[in-house]
């Protein structure tokens, strides 16, 4: 079938079905142009900061400046960035792009084990790293490739008497700082001020040259990197704007992310879609704090909230939360995620506003479809974006017809360049005419809105966070009293889905709680398992392979 011509005439009018691609020369002339157009307008604020657009281009122009004369990094070398919603990310991030660097987006919450792995498959040579985690990379760094390391506090970007007063309380009051000692590392505000005495030499970006290396698990057990580069991030940001369609006003929105900027999601929307727009993007460092987030919202007379379905939950049954003024809000977007219907209508009783769902993966730099604020489908992830081609297809590669489900599959110019370093893993990944393969079950309805209804690949999504079973058996299957296990996810009303393991111990035995310690120690907190099951064995395929499948649907029976 043609999927091209099939969508013609399926969306309302005024979202065109093409983009124009050369609108921008890359991520740095987006953000060039915006820094110039919205120079006096706020454009971050975190911990009682806000950063103008003007701030923004001086300290990211001082940083780069930093980084072409007081080091010997080159354009194209990898610097990962470890840190939460705090206003120095976009400073360090668009300050490395302008020296022609690609970023490495570096959960702040991963274990010593999953910082090693992505360092080193990265081959960073530098690294910014929030000193709240320090310590945990004081561990990793003799065993990486990484030269140069600054460290930054929670209130480097106040003034400096402030700043001292800040970091001293988070420090030595709240004990919110363990212990480390880097040698030779650099110190941001310090950084920051040598940057200003030196020269910037702006580099030549080509659209091809990557930009980010953004790390999703795998099948193999290891976290890959997706090659974003900045054709993909220029891509999507102009193929989802127009599907907000007259919702977002230049200069004039004040967006909320409480949603990690170093994830790809948060990180398209905030520093790419309402960055070109000047918008005032409100970054909440820790969204898990229910009732200072609130404190935060009452603050600002928002229109714009970027979450998913756990967060909208959360938000709704605080009553607080269900007080606030809402009368600016106008656009509510969800991804991540699936949405449940009940959370939709739940939101839009408390704030007035209605939710737009999107899909999107790592791969496609995020966003694959969304729904037009117009015309909203509970239940669906929403239409193509522009420049985006979608098919379903069955186990056999055939395509399969509208209103039956298939495999969904993705071409267009978000799509990643493939996997870092891994062409096996990339060839694997799309099909023979050039699709990527998502892993999700889809059916495209007759009116072209498409539907989730299954996942074919084994991924379970936590809060929004990708968990591959994989990495959980690895680390499992470690334990001494461990002969094999199976993970997979199973329902969890708070976070979508919780991991849950299957466990055959050896014949001394072992315990759920010596497990879940055991994996505290080796995975990021949203990856340890929430639940064990210990049997004498699992179910296999005839040639021995464990059958996921048959464990989750009998998990998810119950």
């Amino acid at each position: 079938m043609d999927f091209e011509q099939f969508y013609q005439d399926k969306y309302p009018a005024g979202i065109p079905r093409e983009i124009d691609l050369n609108k921008y020369k890359n991520m740095v002339d987006v953000f060039e142009q915006a820094v110039q157009k919205f120079a006096d307008k706020p454009a971050f604020t975190a911990v009682g900061v806000t950063l103008t657009y003007r701030d923004l281009d001086t300290q990211s122009r001082n940083f780069a400046a930093w980084l072409q004369n007081k080091t010997d990094l080159k354009p194209g070398d990898r610097i990962a960035v470890q840190m939460p919603n705090v206003t120095q990310y976009p400073v360090v991030v668009f300050g490395a792009m302008r020296a022609g660097l690609i970023v490495v987006n570096t959960n702040p919450l991963y274990t010593t084990r999953e910082m090693e792995h992505q360092f080193n498959d990265s081959g960073a040579k530098a690294l910014v790293v929030l000193a709240n985690m320090a310590d945990n990379a004081e561990k990793v760094l003799p065993h990486t490739g990484i030269e140069h390391v600054i460290v930054t506090e929670i209130a480097d970007m106040h003034s400096p008497i402030k700043r001292t007063l800040m970091n001293a309380a988070v420090k030595h009051l709240k004990k919110m700082v363990p212990a480390f000692n880097i040698p030779g590392a650099h110190k941001l505000p310090a950084v920051l001020s040598a940057g200003a005495r030196e020269k910037f030499t702006p580099v030549d970006i080509k659209l091809d040259d990557l930009a980010v290396l953004q790390y999703t698990g795998g099948t193999t057990g290891v976290a890959k990197g997706a090659m974003l580069t900045h054709a993909n991030l220029v891509a999507n940001l102009t193929q989802v704007r127009p599907m907000l369609e007259d919702q977002v006003e230049e200069g004039k929105e004040v967006v909320i992310a409480p949603l990690p900027l170093y994830h790809i999601y948060s990180f398209t929307l905030n520093c790419g879609i309402m960055l070109e727009a000047g918008a005032h993007n409100v970054l909440i460092p820790n969204p898990r704090d229910i009732p200072g987030f609130v404190k935060e919202l009452q603050k600002q007379k928002f229109s714009a909230f970027i979450g998913l379905n756990t967060l909208f939950v959360a938000l709704c049954n605080n009553e607080d939360f269900q007080d606030l003024d809402f009368s600016g809000l106008k656009l509510t977007a969800s991804g991540g995620m699936a949405l449940t219907s009940d959370t939709a209508k739940m939101w839009q009783r408390v704030t007035g506003c209605e939710i737009s769902e999107g899909y999107g993966m790592t791969e496609t730099s995020p966003v694959v479809t969304f729904n037009p604020r117009s015309a909203i489908q509970i239940g669906t992830i929403g239409l193509p974006i522009p420049s985006t081609v979608v098919k379903t297809i069955d186990d056999d590669g055939n395509e399969t017809p509208v209103g039956e489900p298939g495999e969904l599959c993705v071409k267009g110019p978000q799509v990643m360049r493939g996997y870092w370093q891994r062409p096996d893993d990339t060839q694997k990944s799309f099909t023979d005419d050039g699709f990527l393969k998502t892993g999700d079950v889809a059916l495209i309805q007759e009116d072209g809105y498409i539907r989730i209804v299954d996942r074919k690949k084994d991924m379970i999504i936590v809060s929004g966070f990708n968990v591959f079973p994989n990495e959980i058996e690895d680390v499992v299957t470690t334990h001494p009293k461990v002969v094999e296990c199976a993970a997979v996810g199973i329902p969890d009303a708070k976070s979508g889905e919780a991991v849950k393991v299957y466990v055959v111990p050896t014949k001394e035995g072992v315990t759920a709680n010596e497990l879940k310690e055991f994996c505290r120690e080796r995975l990021t907190a949203y990856k340890v398992p929430k639940h064990f099951e210990f049997r004498d064995e699992l179910p296999k395929s005839n040639v021995g392979k464990i059958l996921r499948r048959e464990l989750r649907d009998e998990a998810n029976a119950k």
